[in-house]
């Protein structure tokens, strides 16, 4: 028997449509049978060739997946199980989920969380977790509704799309940054009292700017995080979880030593399984089934090579399932 999977054949190379087989399966105490993906900034560096994603070769792509478990060697997962798998080194160093069958270490997957299907657990993906991410960052450093307003850039992307809706859900008053204009009334929609010019944000501004926000998920890095940092309030934070515009960070320690705004890194690729827990439970209580399907796309296995163009070239809006069965 063979399924289909799109794989990057070798080093700088796009991915290619193939036919794999079980011989082909990595190592792992479990398989998936593949129901949904989803398509996030780093799956359009993957497939595209035009970032260094993969660290061997062949490589399936794909850094989420949802399905229901066919086999099982761990006492922890039953045949029929559904599970959810997002990041965990998928499509750098483990084979990923745009295929319909693979096989996965158990340690790294997740039940499905009460409340929520499979399509929706990938139209929230890497991209709304790593924003629930983001949220708690926030919240553990004192950060509150009533503590002023709170800034989301790139929200017209996956992770700002759902950092929009759920922090706007809790109550906080957010500005939703993007250079996009036909997403403002998206941004309106999923709860974004204030819209701010990404030229706004993206010149390099002074150490120190006018205290403007309580706290901010930041999903662009560069100079765009360095002008945040420095518009923070006293005692504020920055989540920082992208990095589109850049990798660099041209800032000072002024922000930090005159301020005391903390710098919180996301990291939902290898974040430890209760925290990441604790990040889906809160999606599924706090992300309401509407608002996350008015920011979802469901798009066909074969569409995988032009939408990974698309959101390099920012042109894909909020969150995209692929279906992958």
């Amino acid at each position: 028997m063979t399924y289909p999977a799109y794989q990057i054949p070798a080093k700088g190379q796009p991915a290619q449509l193939v036919d794999l087989t079980d011989a082909d399966l990595p190592e792992g105490d479990v398989t998936v049978e593949v129901a949904y993906s989803s398509l996030n900034y780093k799956d359009g560096l993957a497939v595209t060739g035009k970032g260094q994603i993969a660290r061997a070769w062949p490589m399936v792509c794909g850094i989420d997946l949802a399905g229901t478990v066919t086999a099982s060697d761990s006492p922890d997962w039953r045949v029929g199980d559904e599970v959810v798998l997002t990041g965990a080194g998928l499509s750098e160093t483990h084979p990923g989920g745009y295929t319909t069958r693979q096989r996965v270490d158990s340690r790294w997957l997740v039940a499905l969380p009460a409340g929520l299907t499979l399509q929706q657990t990938m139209a929230i993906g890497t991209a709304g977790l790593t924003a629930m991410l983001a949220v708690l960052a926030l919240e553990d450093a004192g950060v509150r509704p009533e503590s002023g307003p709170v800034l989301v850039t790139g929200a017209g992307g996956g992770v700002g799309s759902v950092a929009v809706a759920v922090l706007a859900g809790l109550g906080y008053q957010v500005a939703a940054a993007t250079g996009r204009t036909e997403t403002h009334d998206h941004l309106r929609g999923l709860g974004a009292t204030e819209i701010v010019a990404r030229a706004e944000l993206a010149e390099p501004g002074r150490p120190l700017g006018s205290e403007r926000w309580a706290g901010a998920v930041d999903t662009v890095g560069s100079t765009t995080l360095a002008t945040v940092l420095s518009q923070i309030q006293r005692g504020g934070a920055v989540a920082a979880c992208g990095l589109a515009g850049g990798h660099d960070l041209p800032t000072t320690v002024m922000p930090f030593i005159l301020r005391g705004v903390s710098l919180l890194g996301i990291d939902s690729v290898f974040c430890p399984m209760p925290r990441r827990q604790q990040a889906w439970q809160r999606l599924a209580h706090d992300l309401p089934a509407a608002t996350l399907a008015s920011m979802t796309e469901v798009h066909a296995f074969a569409d995988i090579p032009a939408l990974a163009e698309q959101i390099l070239a920012g042109q894909v809006r909020g969150r995209v399932v692929i279906a992958v069965a």
